[in-house]
């Protein structure tokens, strides 16, 4: 690998705020298909896409021609909600026939924590009620809102007082249901647990979930922003429960490369953000036409390619492939999957060690032994031998 030295990355450094220290700085000049291209000619196998968020890869001839085409017409014109435009009515179409019959309208946002806030504003004005069930171990993002329903002790204590009346359960607890009543206005769970170790639901938990909210009036709210559009082999990962929600919030996948985050709830539910008060919700960009129109594309080429039919070989493949004594466990499913090492310290060096090696990895939020394997979902078998090799080595070598 050759030496990163550049103007660029000093900037990065001095000019653009940080998020921890240890920013590695990675100066990106091209993005194709699963490689990334550094400054000096490095190119790296790509087995974060961005964390989870590149679902074909980069720079997608059909999405990158939608985005083309888009552009010549118009960009931003006007707030949410008041134009017709036909890119942000046609990914709401599209979104209405990959979702249960239940879901009939779309709220199309900017990012999937701000589809979070959204879905407590909406399950509180739809109840009339203030308290909110979240989850130990939960990830939703980093707003004022989203915050306060995830379990990040040293965040929460650093940027409170956040949202009154938050209440958890226990992930998988079946008896912990019980503490659901009717002074709640909704539950918020992810179907897969992410930044806590991509934790799957137990067999029947989500039908429990269901049960409980439906007997006490409250809004089921199912935070899909990471394994959703085909990451675990069906277009959102409750559809291999057969689940519904009452309120599905959606992020990053969804984009192809570009922000975007969505609600979708009933016709009837939605319907309130629009009276007593009107202007409930309100957003400048959520809609805009351009990353509407790559969305749209993305969700267009992969019926056209059927990307989901190939998510189960392609988890075995590297289930197969990624057999090696310093690998305690191997959570997850499809092409949202983690590695277990040893310790925090251990993950890292092998993310860096990939990194010099072409490789890259990332690692989770909360659980940091942890080493994320969420590629492009068109990843091809070649790369993902080749991928798998390199983590293989390095493994070895450690």
């Amino acid at each position: 690998m050759r030496k990163q030295k550049s103007q660029t990355v000093q900037d990065f450094f001095t000019f653009q705020a940080q998020t921890t220290p240890f920013a590695c700085g990675l100066e990106i000049t091209m993005a194709k298909g699963s490689y990334l291209y550094d400054n000096v000619g490095n190119s790296y196998l790509d087995f974060a896409a961005g964390v989870s968020a590149n679902t074909l890869g980069h720079s997608h001839p059909a999405i990158v021609s939608a985005i083309k085409e888009q552009a010549e017409k118009y960009l931003h014109v006007m707030v949410y909600g008041e134009y017709a435009l036909s890119p942000a009515v046609e990914l709401c179409k599209k979104i209405d026939q990959i979702t249960p019959d239940n879901l009939q309208s779309t709220y199309l946002l900017n990012s999937g924590a701000e589809a979070i806030d959204a879905s407590l504003k909406l399950a509180k004005r739809l109840t009339g009620r203030r308290k909110i069930m979240a989850f130990k171990g939960a990830y939703h993002g980093n707003t004022h809102g989203a915050l306060s329903v995830s379990d990040s002790k040293i965040h929460k204590e650093a940027y409170g007082p956040l949202l009154e009346g938050i209440s958890t359960l226990e992930f998988n607890n079946f008896e912990d249901l019980d503490k659901i009543d009717d002074s709640f206005a909704c539950v918020l769970i992810e179907t897969i647990q992410g930044a806590s170790g991509f934790i799957l639901p137990k067999e029947g938990y989500l039908l429990a979930l269901k049960e409980r909210c439906l007997s006490m009036g409250v809004k089921l709210i199912y935070d899909e922003i990471q394994p959703g559009f085909g990451r675990t082999g069906t277009w959102f990962a409750f559809q291999n429960e057969g689940v519904n929600p009452d309120i599905l919030v959606l992020g990053k996948g969804m984009g192809a490369g570009l922000p975007i985050g969505a609600i979708v709830a009933s016709r009837q539910d939605m319907a309130a953000f629009s009276v007593a008060p009107k202007l409930g919700h309100i957003t400048t960009f959520g809609g805009n036409p351009l990353v509407a129109a790559a969305s749209l594309a993305m969700i267009q080429t992969m019926e056209e390619e059927k990307t989901m039919e190939k998510i189960a070989q392609k988890e075995a493949l590297f289930r197969k492939l990624l057999l090696h004594p310093k690998i305690k466990s191997f959570p997850g499913k499809g092409l949202m999957l983690a590695l277990e090492m040893e310790s925090e310290a251990q993950c890292m060096q092998v993310a860096n060690k990939c990194m010099e090696k072409g490789l890259i990895v990332f690692w989770l939020l909360y659980q940091t032994q942890f080493i994320r394997i969420t590629p492009p979902l068109n990843i091809s078998d070649e790369e993902i031998k080749k991928g798998c090799q390199i983590l293989l080595t390095v493994l070895d070598e450690i």
